[in-house]
């Protein structure tokens, strides 16, 4: 199993230690200090479902989730009730559409950003979660990105934004270490 042990220690440092054990992995984040709030953040879809392979860690943290409205997040709510919000969803086949769905969730995003105040952001990409992880950053938040298992080789565009302020970056694949070098690979989240 992946486990991922973040402690948030006085000053906001951060120490990370990461450990691997057999062929069945998910992560874990263990946050020392108490009442501190995890965003996890995802576009619908593939990187949806990445996201909730972190599910364990759920029930152990003061955590939120924000993804896309669309008809197979909708159910969302009636699970986590009001940890769950929504951002539009956009896609880039429409481009025209996408630059004022985009530009609405950028404000939408600060709007969450101060309801929710998360001290650490976890996300699995991708347009999504960009403009999220900038606002954390200026308030000095950590972010952790996970760059989707379905790229092998080739970085994503919201990897190559995110990468430079990220906290930590996971890749999923070792042939993603030639993309970011700095990247912690441990294998995949499935």
């Amino acid at each position: 199993m992946l486990y991922i042990n973040i402690f948030l220690l006085k000053y906001n440092l951060v120490f990370i230690n990461i450990y691997n054990y057999d062929k069945i992995q998910y992560i874990e984040m263990v946050i020392l200090m108490k009442n501190k709030k995890v965003l996890f953040i995802a576009s619908t879809g593939g990187h949806l479902n990445e996201l909730m392979q972190l599910k364990p860690m759920f029930k152990k943290y003061d955590y939120h989730i924000i993804t896309e409205y669309t008809k197979t997040t909708n159910n969302l709510k009636d699970e986590y009730k009001d940890r769950v919000d929504y951002l539009v969803f956009g896609s880039k086949d429409h481009i025209f559409s996408y630059i004022f769905k985009f530009t609405y969730n950028i404000f939408k995003s600060i709007v969450l950003y101060f309801k929710i105040k998360p001290d650490v952001i976890i996300t699995t990409g991708t347009h999504t979660s960009v403009p999220m992880c900038y606002i954390a950053k200026i308030f000095r938040k950590k972010i952790i990105f996970i760059e989707t298992f379905a790229n092998i080789n080739t970085p994503t565009l919201a990897g190559r934004m995110i990468y430079p302020i990220a906290n930590m970056f996971l890749v999923q694949w070792e042939d993603l270490l030639k993309v970011y070098p700095k990247a912690i690979y441990k294998g995949g989240i499935y």
